[in-house]
Protein backbone atom coordinates (compact mmCIF):
# COMPACT_ATOMS: atom_id res chain seq x y z
CA UNK A 1 0.00 0.00 0.00
CA UNK A 2 1.52 3.23 -1.02
CA UNK A 3 -0.22 7.15 0.52
CA UNK A 4 0.89 10.23 -0.06
CA UNK A 5 1.28 12.82 2.24
CA UNK A 6 0.78 16.67 2.33
CA UNK A 7 3.86 17.81 0.71
CA UNK A 8 5.77 20.78 3.02
CA UNK A 9 7.84 22.21 -0.34
CA UNK A 10 8.57 21.37 -3.55
CA UNK A 11 11.61 20.02 -5.10
CA UNK A 12 11.72 22.43 -7.53
CA UNK A 13 12.30 25.56 -4.96
CA UNK A 14 15.24 26.71 -3.26
CA UNK A 15 13.61 24.96 -0.13
CA UNK A 16 13.83 26.19 3.95
CA UNK A 17 14.90 23.94 6.27
CA UNK A 18 13.54 23.99 10.22
CA UNK A 19 16.10 25.81 11.29
CA UNK A 20 16.02 28.88 8.90
CA UNK A 21 18.66 27.50 6.47
CA UNK A 22 17.97 27.01 3.19
CA UNK A 23 19.18 23.83 1.49
CA UNK A 24 19.74 24.55 -2.29
CA UNK A 25 20.43 21.17 -3.56
CA UNK A 26 17.60 19.32 -1.93
CA UNK A 27 18.20 14.54 -2.42
CA UNK A 28 16.43 12.22 -3.10
CA UNK A 29 16.37 10.17 -0.20
CA UNK A 30 14.86 6.29 0.10
CA UNK A 31 14.21 4.94 3.37
CA UNK A 32 13.37 1.47 4.65
CA UNK A 33 12.01 1.21 8.28
CA UNK A 34 10.19 -1.53 10.38
CA UNK A 35 10.61 -5.53 10.29
CA UNK A 36 9.36 -8.12 7.28
CA UNK A 37 7.41 -10.84 8.24
CA UNK A 38 6.93 -14.38 6.69
CA UNK A 39 4.22 -16.40 7.03
CA UNK A 40 4.00 -19.82 8.52
CA UNK A 41 0.50 -20.53 7.22
CA UNK A 42 -2.40 -17.95 6.57
CA UNK A 43 -2.89 -16.80 10.26
CA UNK A 44 0.86 -17.16 12.12
CA UNK A 45 4.20 -15.28 11.00
CA UNK A 46 7.88 -15.11 11.80
CA UNK A 47 9.23 -11.38 12.23
CA UNK A 48 11.88 -9.15 13.56
CA UNK A 49 11.99 -7.12 16.97
CA UNK A 50 11.90 -3.61 15.32
CA UNK A 51 9.32 -0.47 15.77
CA UNK A 52 10.64 1.60 13.10
CA UNK A 53 11.17 4.86 14.97
CA UNK A 54 14.66 5.16 14.23
CA UNK A 55 13.73 5.18 10.63
CA UNK A 56 10.86 7.04 10.48
CA UNK A 57 12.54 9.85 12.64
CA UNK A 58 15.31 10.03 10.03
CA UNK A 59 12.81 10.41 7.24
CA UNK A 60 11.29 12.86 9.21
CA UNK A 61 14.36 14.96 9.79
CA UNK A 62 15.48 14.63 6.82
CA UNK A 63 12.11 16.07 5.20
CA UNK A 64 12.74 18.87 7.94
CA UNK A 65 16.36 19.72 6.16
CA UNK A 66 14.60 20.04 2.91
CA UNK A 67 15.11 16.81 1.29
CA UNK A 68 12.79 14.75 -0.67
CA UNK A 69 12.07 11.71 0.89
CA UNK A 70 10.11 8.40 0.45
CA UNK A 71 9.48 5.73 3.20
CA UNK A 72 9.01 2.31 3.13
CA UNK A 73 7.83 0.86 6.71
CA UNK A 74 7.11 -2.29 7.63
CA UNK A 75 3.35 -3.02 8.25
CA UNK A 76 4.20 -4.66 11.41
CA UNK A 77 5.98 -1.77 12.81
CA UNK A 78 4.80 -0.49 15.62
CA UNK A 79 5.68 3.43 16.28
CA UNK A 80 3.07 5.81 15.98
CA UNK A 81 4.91 8.44 15.56
CA UNK A 82 5.04 11.54 13.43
CA UNK A 83 5.37 10.79 9.59
CA UNK A 84 6.10 14.05 7.18
CA UNK A 85 7.58 11.76 4.20
CA UNK A 86 5.23 13.08 1.41
CA UNK A 87 5.77 9.42 -0.07
CA UNK A 88 5.27 6.28 1.96
CA UNK A 89 4.63 2.77 1.57
CA UNK A 90 4.06 -0.06 3.45
CA UNK A 91 5.61 -3.52 3.04
CA UNK A 92 4.56 -6.50 4.39
CA UNK A 93 7.09 -9.73 3.04
CA UNK A 94 10.88 -9.71 2.37
CA UNK A 95 10.14 -10.32 -1.20
CA UNK A 96 7.53 -7.41 -1.21
CA UNK A 97 9.91 -5.19 0.24
CA UNK A 98 12.10 -6.05 -2.55
CA UNK A 99 9.87 -5.39 -5.24
CA UNK A 100 8.95 -2.04 -3.87
CA UNK A 101 12.70 -1.24 -3.55
CA UNK A 102 13.21 -2.69 -6.86
CA UNK A 103 10.45 -0.82 -8.52
CA UNK A 104 12.49 2.58 -7.18
CA UNK A 105 15.42 1.76 -9.20
CA UNK A 106 13.84 3.68 -12.08
CA UNK A 107 13.65 6.89 -10.64
CA UNK A 108 16.77 8.87 -9.84
CA UNK A 109 17.72 8.06 -6.09
CA UNK A 110 20.55 10.33 -4.49
CA UNK A 111 20.31 8.22 -1.17
CA UNK A 112 19.15 4.72 0.18
CA UNK A 113 18.75 4.40 4.06
CA UNK A 114 18.31 0.45 4.06
CA UNK A 115 17.76 0.76 8.12
CA UNK A 116 14.75 -2.23 8.00
CA UNK A 117 14.97 -5.35 9.86
CA UNK A 118 14.63 -7.69 7.33
CA UNK A 119 13.81 -11.37 8.75
CA UNK A 120 16.91 -13.68 7.53
CA UNK A 121 14.85 -16.72 7.53
CA UNK A 122 11.12 -17.53 5.98
CA UNK A 123 9.54 -20.99 6.20
CA UNK A 124 10.31 -23.99 3.91
CA UNK A 125 8.67 -27.11 4.52
CA UNK A 126 6.38 -27.72 7.79
CA UNK A 127 6.41 -31.55 9.03
CA UNK A 128 4.62 -33.10 11.93
CA UNK A 129 5.81 -36.70 12.57
CA UNK A 130 3.02 -40.01 12.49
CA UNK A 131 2.74 -42.54 15.32
CA UNK A 132 5.20 -44.94 13.31
CA UNK A 133 8.13 -41.48 13.51
CA UNK A 134 7.42 -40.74 9.65
CA UNK A 135 7.77 -37.26 9.29
CA UNK A 136 5.09 -35.91 6.96
CA UNK A 137 4.47 -32.59 5.27
CA UNK A 138 2.07 -30.39 6.22
CA UNK A 139 0.27 -27.66 4.02
CA UNK A 140 -2.75 -25.62 5.60
CA UNK A 141 -4.18 -22.45 5.62
CA UNK A 142 -4.01 -22.47 9.44
CA UNK A 143 -1.96 -25.73 10.82
CA UNK A 144 -4.01 -26.96 13.54
CA UNK A 145 -2.10 -27.98 17.26
CA UNK A 146 -3.70 -31.15 17.27
CA UNK A 147 -0.85 -32.06 15.03
CA UNK A 148 1.53 -32.03 18.07
CA UNK A 149 4.98 -30.88 17.78
CA UNK A 150 6.30 -29.48 14.35
CA UNK A 151 9.29 -29.23 12.63
CA UNK A 152 10.07 -26.35 10.46
CA UNK A 153 12.77 -26.15 7.85
CA UNK A 154 14.02 -22.07 7.71
CA UNK A 155 15.60 -20.86 4.12
CA UNK A 156 17.28 -18.20 4.58
CA UNK A 157 15.67 -14.90 2.76
CA UNK A 158 17.43 -13.42 -0.67
CA UNK A 159 20.31 -10.43 0.91
CA UNK A 160 18.09 -7.27 -0.02
CA UNK A 161 21.23 -5.03 0.58
CA UNK A 162 23.63 -7.28 -1.38
CA UNK A 163 21.62 -5.89 -4.80
CA UNK A 164 21.37 -2.33 -3.77
CA UNK A 165 24.06 -1.44 -5.95
CA UNK A 166 22.57 -3.16 -9.47
CA UNK A 167 19.09 -1.19 -8.52
CA UNK A 168 20.62 2.04 -7.63
CA UNK A 169 24.36 2.35 -9.18
CA UNK A 170 25.08 6.06 -8.06
CA UNK A 171 23.17 6.15 -5.22
CA UNK A 172 24.70 6.52 -1.51
CA UNK A 173 24.16 3.30 -0.13
CA UNK A 174 23.87 3.10 4.07
CA UNK A 175 22.93 -0.05 5.50
CA UNK A 176 22.90 -0.95 8.96
CA UNK A 177 24.16 -3.94 11.18
CA UNK A 178 22.29 -4.80 14.47
CA UNK A 179 23.99 -7.38 16.37
CA UNK A 180 22.91 -8.96 19.85
CA UNK A 181 26.61 -11.04 20.41
CA UNK A 182 30.11 -9.93 20.58
CA UNK A 183 31.34 -6.72 21.38
CA UNK A 184 31.50 -2.76 19.81
CA UNK A 185 34.92 -3.98 17.93
CA UNK A 186 33.47 -6.94 16.49
CA UNK A 187 30.36 -5.29 15.45
CA UNK A 188 32.40 -2.66 13.64
CA UNK A 189 34.29 -5.66 11.90
CA UNK A 190 31.03 -6.99 10.18
CA UNK A 191 29.68 -3.14 9.55
CA UNK A 192 33.09 -2.82 7.49
CA UNK A 193 32.48 -6.60 5.65
CA UNK A 194 28.55 -5.18 4.60
CA UNK A 195 30.13 -2.46 2.98
CA UNK A 196 33.22 -4.05 1.05
CA UNK A 197 30.45 -7.16 0.42
CA UNK A 198 27.74 -5.28 -0.49
CA UNK A 199 29.26 -2.61 -2.25
CA UNK A 200 27.88 -0.09 0.02
CA UNK A 201 29.15 3.44 1.28
CA UNK A 202 28.41 3.42 4.66
CA UNK A 203 26.99 1.21 7.37
CA UNK A 204 24.88 2.18 10.93
CA UNK A 205 26.60 0.05 13.66
CA UNK A 206 24.31 -0.53 16.47
CA UNK A 207 22.22 -3.70 19.07
CA UNK A 208 23.35 -4.77 22.39
CA UNK A 209 26.50 -5.97 21.13
CA UNK A 210 27.63 -2.10 19.68
CA UNK A 211 26.55 -0.66 22.98
CA UNK A 212 24.96 2.62 23.62
CA UNK A 213 24.44 5.23 20.47
CA UNK A 214 25.56 3.83 16.98
CA UNK A 215 28.97 4.27 14.76
CA UNK A 216 28.62 5.38 11.81
CA UNK A 217 30.84 3.27 9.61
CA UNK A 218 32.86 3.81 6.61
CA UNK A 219 35.83 2.75 4.27
CA UNK A 220 38.00 5.05 6.13
CA UNK A 221 36.93 5.12 9.74
CA UNK A 222 34.09 4.33 12.61
CA UNK A 223 32.53 7.57 13.89
CA UNK A 224 30.34 7.17 17.10
CA UNK A 225 27.61 9.12 17.45
CA UNK A 226 25.55 9.50 21.57
CA UNK A 227 22.25 10.52 20.38
CA UNK A 228 19.97 9.56 17.54
CA UNK A 229 19.71 13.43 16.09
CA UNK A 230 24.17 13.56 15.59
CA UNK A 231 23.33 10.73 13.89
CA UNK A 232 20.92 11.97 11.39
CA UNK A 233 23.28 14.76 11.01
CA UNK A 234 25.84 12.86 10.25
CA UNK A 235 24.18 10.50 7.85
CA UNK A 236 23.00 14.28 5.96
CA UNK A 237 26.70 15.80 6.12
CA UNK A 238 27.95 11.88 4.81
CA UNK A 239 25.36 11.36 1.48
CA UNK A 240 26.36 14.74 0.49
CA UNK A 241 30.05 14.87 -0.26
Amino acid sequence: MAFLLPGRCSAQKILGSQDGCANLFPMHCIITAGPTYEPLDEVRRLTSFSTGRLGTELANYLVARGHRVSLLIGQQATYQGELRAPWVETFTTTADLRRRLRGFGSERADAVFHAAAVSDFMFGKIWCRSPQGELIEIKSGKIPSRQGPLTAELVPTPKIIAELRDWFPKARLVGWKYEVDGDRAGVIRLAEEQIRQCRTDACVANGPAYGEGWGLATPERCTHLEQAQELFAALEEFIRR
